[in-house]
């Protein structure tokens, strides 16, 4: 989605050293790759799609703890559209790690700033799973289904395949026994024979 963005209007060395990079990744050389990406953001520290290609790079490299510090560059110098693809990122790369509790947060931020981003529903929900909020699962698993999301959608239809079928309400509360309040003793008056 972002990949296609290249043309930034950035100085011609540091968009050239990306794109050299962006053609190293294409065929495979990462290391390569991340060190044309490192150049452009040496050349200027404010180029986001840097950032996310460098992250991505790291992230197919297993350095993790690399991946997660350039998305959250890229989340800070980034406009909104590489912020959401800066949380949605890093949650992931939370999700694999193991950080569940870490991914929710950035899926949520990611779901925030694109309410229909299905995808991170979908990851939300195996981080709650992971946490055993299996309801919280289900709930966006639902959401994540709904706004087209392939994974959810199969998951849904092969172990819950009347997912669409909106929950039952929860039965009314059994009425109370109420008593009748008893009257209280009233005493006769005495009548005295004169």
């Amino acid at each position: 989605m972002l990949l296609l963005s290249c043309n930034i209007a950035l100085a011609d060395s540091a968009n050239d050293s990306f794109n050299l990079g962006f053609e190293q990744h294409k065929t495979g050389d990462l290391l390569n790759a991340v060190q044309c990406y490192s150049n452009a953001i040496s050349k200027d520290s404010t180029f986001a799609m840097a950032y996310q290609m460098r992250g991505i790079a790291w992230q197919q490299l297993k350095k993790y703890s690399d991946a997660i510090n350039d998305y959250s560059t890229m989340i800070t110098v980034g406009d909104p559209s590489f912020q959401v693809v800066g949380y949605y990122n890093r949650g992931v790369v939370k999700n694999m790690i193991g950080d569940f509790a870490g991914a929710i947060p950035d899926f949520s931020q990611a779901i925030e700033l694109d309410q229909k981003m299905g995808i991170a529903f979908f990851h939300r929900g195996i981080a709650k799973s992971k946490m055993g909020d299996l309801n919280g699962r289900m709930e966006d698993f639902r959401r994540a289904a709904r706004l087209g999301d392939i994974n959810a959608l199969q998951w849904l239809n092969t172990y819950y395949p009347d997912w669409r079928v909106p929950p039952a309400p929860a039965p009314p509360p059994p009425p109370q026994e109420q008593t009748a309040p008893q009257p209280a003793s009233v005493s006769k008056p005495t009548v005295s024979p004169t």
